[in-house]
């Protein structure tokens, strides 16, 4: 039997209107994408590096059996975030205490994939030093970027992106009009038009204003797209006789000096044409580093001047002018769509602002936006909203990195990052993002925060971090700071979590004893504050203690407990846990059926959740009941599975030598049944597996 490799498809976003023209710049793009392993696509903004590149990485897919990976950077401004980014979008789940780079440079060594570095003119240094170490360590990957400026590597290729080409002047021989529609940049304002207005028609006066207007444009393509959504009210001829008269100060001078002015001439026309709350909207919008819904737009935007009404009609407004970008959203919380702005129009709403004198306290009232909603997210978490919740906070990422930036950046305000942080503890921990997580809290905490129930919470919260990503020592400091704290403002939460984090690093290190006595003091703590959340986790890894100590009976006594707790608040991601747990009890105790069912219901949700961690966890259990219940190659197949997994995490079995027995049993049975040889290859089969196929296999969906 041969390896077969899954064929990942990648994330390359869907078109959102109709790509018109750049054959020969798509056509030299794919040149340069087979000769060169770095291209990076230049030119000025607004004239269509992210669709050219996008359109070339597209065409190219095929070449790449692991994937097209785009890593949008437009809303991100911390440079030490950018390796977290783009892990991210590469499903890189990897939380432990290593470098992120070298995470990478282990994840793409075996792979061929292309990777779309979107809008890096802002992290420059950043991208090169990241791109310079992730190329000589992956020969499969190769990067496609996009940026203002080059990324200045020596391997890299540039290929400037020019604007659209435009008619000649009348003066210079004149040109057929038949032949106008030639020029790409015609094509495109007539294409934009057709949408805009169903009936409007490229014949008579309408051709030669057509052809003046993308003159005057300079064939930039977002000037042409905002010049065309002003035929809702205007006819082509006046809309070229407005903007004639409105460039007439537009002098010549370099070449892409002149086209930026023009394009910044553009968009203060589209500004000027929209009505003062418009305008006014569109500058305070400006402070959302991506993308936003109707709520949030509300609760930074709106007061007396934009009343709260007002809000979703300017929205429509902005979207039908092309000052915004509608993005479909799939969730449970009343909203239907997103918005954007894209980069040159939010920087020219950002200037405005400026002006305006609003700068700080939109700012401010972005960060109140979203510390609320941390608050609510802490406080909604534990029920059935679990998958729902995460999935949003996934979106608002951006939105929760600048509210942090801000905290940072303001004496004054570093206790609210600290809020912001500890609220979404159970976001940085079960979404994938511990590794950020406890860099924004040591961050924060090394700016020497006022003492208080935020900076308590926050010590609990990174020690935790710390322990889950096997990094005992940080874990033990912390708690350390966190609990002499408590002990002196009398916090019961923070003393039951000082006790928690103290019981996971005992189990670790295999002090079954001690952890058992710390967890029975954590829950006697949860127990009188009510607060069944932490209960429930807290009963988990007691559960989980006694299977190790080799008290499976004991252990699914407190399973039971763990998953009573778990039903109360409707809480998916502690049933998980309990369903895990009792399924290692079950094959401790020898009932195999009963260990695969529990594995199966719990990793079932996990994979809804995108709990890495969790679903390693639960596909070595059914690895080893595969492996216990005689069926080898199944054992082994899973066991490969599993441990790419562990790879995306980064610690294999979260440090556990006892949770790691586990996988060792399980290959020296599937070993000694099939062979070394067949051992691999079946191991190899599951490490080659897409995780949406591995789960289906090891959820006895899908028979690969």
């Amino acid at each position: 039997m041969t390896r077969t490799v899954e064929r990942d498809s990648g994330n390359l976003p869907a078109e959102i209107s109709s790509f018109v023209g750049r054959h020969e710049e798509l056509d030299r793009l794919a040149a340069l994408l087979w000769r060169s392993r770095l291209v990076t696509v230049t030119g000025i903004g607004g004239v269509g590096k992210t669709r050219t590149a996008l359109r070339a990485a597209e065409s190219a897919g095929a070449r790449f059996p692991h994937g097209v990976w785009l890593v949008d950077l437009s809303g991100l401004q911390d440079p030490d975030l950018l390796p977290h980014t783009v892990a991210h979008a590469l499903g890189v789940a990897d939380q432990s205490a290593r470098r992120q780079p070298e995470v990478l440079v282990d994840f793409l060594a075996g792979r061929s994939l292309l990777l779309v570095l979107d809008t890096c003119e802002h992290l420059l240094e950043a991208c090169a030093q990241l791109v310079g170490e992730l190329l000589p360590a992956a020969p499969g990957l190769r990067v496609l970027a996009t940026s203002r400026r080059p990324l200045g590597l020596p391997a890299e290729r540039v290929m400037v992106v020019e604007p659209l080409p435009v008619p000649a002047e009348p003066g210079d021989g004149g040109e057929d009009p038949g032949a106008l529609l030639g020029h790409d940049s015609v094509a495109l304002f007539v294409d934009r038009a057709g949408a805009v207005d169903p009936a409007f028609s490229f014949d008579g006066p309408t051709r030669d204003a057509v052809a003046r207007l993308c003159r005057r444009l300079d064939g930039i393509p977002l000037a042409i797209e905002l010049a065309a959504v002003w035929l809702r009210t205007l006819t082509a001829e006046e809309l070229a006789d407005r903007l004639a008269r409105r460039f007439s100060l537009l002098t010549g001078g370099d070449r892409s000096l002149a086209r930026h002015e023009t394009l910044h001439a553009a968009i203060g026309w589209s500004h000027e044409l929209l009505t003062p709350p418009e305008r006014l909207l569109w500058a305070r919008l400006s402070v959302f580093p991506h993308g936003f819904d109707t709520s949030s737009a509300v609760r930074v935007c709106a007061d007396e001047r934009l009343p709260t009404s007002w809000i979703p009609g300017l929205l429509e407004g902005l979207v039908e002018t092309s000052i915004l970008l509608r993005e479909p959203c799939e969730g449970s919380f009343g909203e239907n769509s997103r918005y954007r702005l894209p980069v040159p129009i939010r920087e020219y709403g950002a200037g405005w602002l400026a002006e305006l004198g609003e700068r700080e306290r939109v700012h401010r009232r972005h960060r109140d936006c979203f510390l609320e909603l941390a608050r609510r997210y802490e406080a909604e978490w534990h029920g059935p909203m679990e998958v729902v919740w995460c999935d949003r906070m996934q979106r608002e990422l951006p939105n929760i990195r600048a509210a942090l930036e801000f905290c940072l950046d303001r004496p004054g305000e570093r206790v609210r990052g600290l809020e912001i942080f500890g609220s979404l503890f159970l976001f940085w921990l079960p979404c994938g993002h511990i590794r950020e997580g406890r860099l924004y809290a040591e961050r924060l905490l090394a700016l020497d925060p006022a003492h208080g129930p935020a900076l308590t919470k926050a010590l609990w919260g990174v020690a935790r971090l710390a322990t889950v990503q096997g990094d005992t020592e940080a874990g033990r400091v912390y708690r350390a700071r966190c609990l002499r704290h408590a002990e002196r403002q009398g916090d019961p939460s923070a003393l039951a979590m000082a006790d928690y984090v103290a019981a996971t690093i005992a189990m670790v290190q295999g002090d079954f004893d001690a952890s058992v006595r710390l967890l029975e003091s954590a829950a006697v703590r949860y127990r009188s504050n009510g607060e069944h959340g932490d209960l429930t986790m807290t009963y988990f890894l007691h559960a989980l203690v006694l299977v190790l100590r080799g008290a499976p009976d004991e252990a699914v006594a407190v399973s039971e407990r763990c998953r009573s707790s778990a039903l109360r608040s409707l809480d998916g991601w502690g049933l998980s846990f309990a369903d895990y747990v009792r399924a290692l009890a079950e094959l401790r105790r020898g009932d195999i059926a009963s260990a695969v069912e529990y594995g199966r219901a719990s990793l079932r949700f996990k994979t809804r959740l995108g709990d890495s961690v969790g679903c390693a966890l639960a596909v070595d259990v059914l690895a080893l009941a595969a492996a216990l219940g005689g069926d080898a190659e199944r054992g082994a197949r899973l066991l490969g599975l599993g441990q790419k997994i562990w790879r995306t995490f980064g610690i294999t079995s979260i440090g556990s030598e006892d949770l790691r027995r586990t996988r060792d049993v399980c290959e020296s049975l599937a070993r000694e049944e099939l062979g070394a040889h067949a051992y691999e290859r079946e191991f190899s089969l599951g490490g080659g597996l897409n995780l949406e196929r591995g789960f289906a296999y090891a959820m006895g969906e899908d028979s690969c």
